[in-house]
């Protein structure tokens, strides 16, 4: 087994992002709704690597530039509101697992601690926003 190493820059954010989103695109249930609705891969890894070193790292391109609440909100309407809690544990999942497998560490474990918050919060807003039956 390779040892795992620190997150400590712009590399290991990258090659973290990299790594977790090759196996979303191949996973049974994510697959199919990353692959719908990502049409330029490089431009989307590239920005959520610029996401991922601003809230592990506190660099890159600051706040303001992103808005994943509107994100996944749109993705849900994109799939007919069908993003259940599923798609949101697989993805969590995964997550940890990958970070798991390469890196340790306190920014390793805030990275893992901070996008279960993000899910649940993410799953929140998405299922507020959708229309009442």
């Amino acid at each position: 087994m390779m040892e795992r190493a620190e997150i400590k820059s712009r590399r290991e954010v990258d090659f973290l992002v990299r790594e977790f989103y090759s196996q979303v695109r191949k996973h049974e249930l994510l697959g199919p709704v990353f692959n719908a609705i990502v049409q330029d891969w490089e431009h989307h890894l590239e920005h959520l690597s610029d996401f991922w070193e601003m809230i592990l790292l506190q660099t890159g391109p600051g706040r303001g530039k992103f808005n994943p609440t509107q994100v996944h909100r749109e993705v849900d309407r994109q799939m007919d509101h069908s993003i259940t809690q599923v798609h949101f544990g697989n993805w969590l999942e995964l997550w940890f697992s990958t970070v798991d497998r390469f890196f340790e560490g306190e920014i390793a474990e805030f990275a893992k601690e901070h996008a279960r918050r993000m899910a649940h919060m993410l799953f929140m807003r998405i299922w507020e926003s959708r229309p009442t039956q």
